[in-house]
């Protein structure tokens, strides 16, 4: 039969062997269940891909392909036809028949072939043509207002810089989707690790319980021990359900951004686990290369897209400026004969032009000068815009350099920590120490482990945020 002293020294020593096993696989990465791993980049092909704000932000470009094809109408053939009749007893007054197409072309000359036929009693004499009708084709030009631009190749010109725009639209949209998925995946991966890191101390606190209370009933141990050691099981016991909580939310949260190909949302299976927080990403920050990336930002370029739709304004509010002189020229001929007859190019033929102009054009002056004035605001706007983005990118660039210290630091500290749960561990041993400080050692490095889960997972958001400062997300 053993004496007193040998079955406590055993049992001594058996408490604290779950300590370390329990810290190793903590540090290990190891899992009992082979469980299926959702990693990061995977995760953010998924987001790319089917998530609802990345086909919005296609349909951004659709929208903007419309309106462009909106304002090339303005560009389209017209055919017309008018007729005009009049009959009163039994005489027939008139009766006017005319038509023909219109072609706009973008260099501001519209082209016209005109077919007219018209008879009748009381038909106006310049309304007089051949009994067979007769044929125009001519064009009309603007000479003052609108030689240059007019409403229709403004409108054109600026649907091709709102298209150009809606890339940059787009780009914009996704990269706030890419920052918020990152920040869904590493907040569900911490609250993961944290879970991990409770699950073990409350296993380890109930392995601990359990020793002590048979060091008690073989009358090694006092009743208090019992009742420190079972405090702790309860104390990381609601703990351990405060993780659990925080766990369901963030999965419930990154669920939102998990969608499948037919726009149905889908829901993370209970045994899928995201990657280890101590995994390496592939992005690689480097500043220099972002910063030279800087003028290429979305905003800024939306910016710069805004100036240029502003431009194309002030361009044909300063058109309006000049009179309108309108001139309009037309071969005539009764009939089309080849070309080398000339059926064209006789004497024959109508013309004509008008000019107006406001007398005091303050209605134009002042709408050039409100354009003139939304180019400045939107100037000293972009202006200011590339300050507060470099600011931000310098600033998330340098918390991302502070986080990548703290994690040499807290892996230090955990180091330490470790290192006086072992001395508690011999003092203890050499009956030196108490439950109450092996305790008290073992929260702290749980603490710290959870702490560590903050840096690491802060560390993989602050990449994501350096490079969203810089303009890029997904793409690049």
């Amino acid at each position: 039969m053993l004496t007193p002293s040998e079955p406590s020294n055993q049992r001594r020593q058996f408490l604290f062997i779950p300590v370390f096993c329990i810290l190793f696989l903590v540090f290990s990465g190891h899992r009992t269940l082979a469980q299926e791993t959702l990693t990061y980049s995977d995760f953010l092909v998924w987001v790319r891909d089917f998530h609802p704000l990345a086909k919005q932000g296609d349909l951004t470009l659709e929208l903007g392909r419309q309106e462009l094809r909106m304002a090339r109408g303005g560009f389209d053939p017209i055919i017309y036809g008018d007729q005009n009749e009049k009959k009163y007893s039994n005489t027939q007054y008139y009766n006017k028949r005319e038509g023909g197409i219109v072609v706009p072309t973008v260099a501001g000359v519209e082209l016209k072939g005109v077919f007219e036929q018209n008879m009748g009693t009381y038909l106006n004499a310049e309304n007089t043509v051949p009994q067979n009708g007769l044929l125009a084709a001519g064009a009309s030009i603007n000479l003052g207002e609108g030689l240059f631009i007019d409403r229709r190749r403004a409108a054109l010109r600026q649907a091709q810089v709102y298209a150009d725009a809606t890339v940059e639209e787009r780009r914009f949209l996704l990269n706030n989707l890419y920052l918020d998925a990152t920040f869904a995946y590493w907040d569900w991966a911490k609250a993961y690790a944290d879970l991990k890191v409770f699950q073990e101390g409350v296993s380890l606190a109930q392995v601990r319980f359990e020793a002590i209370k048979s060091s008690f009933e073989f009358g090694d141990l006092p009743a208090i021990d019992t009742v420190e050691a079972y405090t702790q099981v309860l104390n990381r016991t609601i703990r351990l359900q405060n993780a659990e909580n925080a766990f369901f939310a963030k999965t419930q949260e990154l669920n939102v951004f998990l969608w499948d190909a037919d726009e149905n949302p889908i829901f993370l299976n209970p045994e899928i686990s995201p990657m280890s927080l101590t995994t390496e990403v592939s992005d690689v920050v480097d500043i220099v290369e972002l910063r030279s990336m800087l003028p290429n930002h979305p905003e800024l370029r939306l910016l710069d897209y805004d100036l240029e739709f502003l431009d194309i304004d002030r361009r044909w509010k300063a058109e309006q400026l000049k009179p309108t002189v309108k001139v309009n020229y037309n071969f005539l001929s009764e009939s089309v004969r080849p070309l080398e007859t000339g059926p064209f190019f006789e004497n024959d033929y109508k013309w004509g032009i008008s000019i107006s102009t406001p007398l005091f054009l303050r209605k134009e002056r002042g709408a050039l000068g409100a354009t003139r004035a939304k180019i400045n605001m939107t100037r000293y706007k972009r202006d200011l815009s590339v300050q507060k983005l470099l600011a931000t990118l310098e600033k998330e660039y340098n918390s991302y350099l502070v986080l990548g210290r703290q994690l040499v630091t807290f892996d230090n500290n955990i180091k330490g920590l470790q290192r006086l749960l072992e001395g508690e561990r011999i003092r203890f041993e050499m009956g030196e120490s108490s439950l109450f400080l092996i305790n008290a050692r073992e929260i702290s490095l749980f603490d710290a482990l959870v702490v560590l889960n903050s840096i690491n997972a802060n560390q993989k958001i602050a990449i994501s945020k350096v490079r969203v400062a810089a303009g890029i997300g997904f793409e690049e």
